[in-house]
C-alpha cells in the first residue's frame, strides 16, 4: 500500500496503452455530476488511453426530462459510463468511471461505485443544483470526494467561501477549480483527491507528550 501514498507526478506509461512494469497499485475513481457539466470531457481530457464513452444523441424523446437549457449546445448524453485511465506515477494507476448525470440512468451509480477508493464531483456554477443529487449520494455512501468546479465560459467566478455554503459542503471536503478540457488541471483535481485520501486512510501518527 505505500505505493498509494506518493502522489507527485512522475512519468506516465512506457507507450501507447501498456502500463509500466513498476505499476503496483489500482484504484477505481468514480466522476460524477449533473447533466452537462463536463464529466466525459474531464475522461477524456486525462485519459492516456482512448477514453470510452457510451454517449448517444439527445433526440424529443428527452424533452421534459434532461434540462439543457444552460447547454443548448449539448447534443449527445452519456446513458451507461465513461471510462478512462491515468498512470498517476510509477507506481498507482487510476480508473476513472464516469457516473451519466440524467435522473432516469442513476440506477447505474450504486454499481459505478462499488469498489471505488473515492470520487469526483463536478459542479457549473451557473446550475449548482444540479450536483446536488451526487453530493447527497456520496455522503450517504460515506464516500471521500472532491468537488471540481468547471470554468465554462462566461459563467461567473465564485470563491470557494462562497460555493461551500452554497453546495452545503462539510469542511473537510476539498474544492478545486479547473477547466475539465485542460489535461494538466484534470490531474490536479485527481491529485487533490488522492492527497485527501492519503490523510484520511493515512493520518499522521500523533507523537506521545512528554511527561
Amino acid at each position: 500500500m505505500d505505493s498509494a501514498r506518493r502522489y507527485e507526478h512522475e512519468d506516465g506509461p512506457d507507450s501507447g496503452d501498456r502500463l509500466p512494469s513498476t505499476v503496483e497499485q489500482s484504484v477505481k475513481i468514480w466522476i460524477g455530476g449533473g447533466l452537462g457539466v463536463g464529466k466525459t470531457t474531464f475522461i477524456a481530457s486525462v485519459s492516456e488511453i482512448d477514453p470510452l464513452s457510451t454517449e448517444a444523441a439527445m433526440t424529443d424523446l428527452s424533452l421534459g426530462l434532461d434540462d439543457v437549457t444552460l447547454v443548448p449546445d449539448k447534443v449527445t448524453t452519456t446513458v451507461a459510463f465513461d471510462f478512462g485511465r491515468i498512470t498517476l506515477n510509477k507506481r498507482l494507476v487510476l480508473y476513472l468511471f464516469g457516473a451519466p448525470g440524467q435522473e432516469r440512468f442513476r440506477f447505474v451509480w450504486d454499481d459505478l461505485l462499488a469498489g471505488s477508493l473515492g470520487a469526483v464531483v463536478i459542479v457549473d456554477t451557473r446550475r449548482l443544483d444540479t450536483s446536488f443529487e451526487a453530493i447527497d449520494f456520496l455522503e450517504s455512501k460515506g464516500a471521500r470526494f472532491v468537488v471540481a468546479v468547471n470554468s465554462f465560459e462566461g459563467a461567473q467566478r465564485f470563491p470557494v467561501e462562497k460555493i461551500r455554503p452554497a453546495l452545503a459542503l462539510s469542511d473537510h471536503v476539498p474544492i478545486v477549480n479547473f477547466d475539465a478540457r485542460n489535461p494538466s488541471e484534470c490531474s490536479s483535481v485527481l491529485l487533490k483527491l488522492m492527497e485527501d485520501l492519503q490523510t484520511t486512510l493515512y493520518p499522521p501518527t500523533a507523537l506521545p507528550e512528554r511527561p
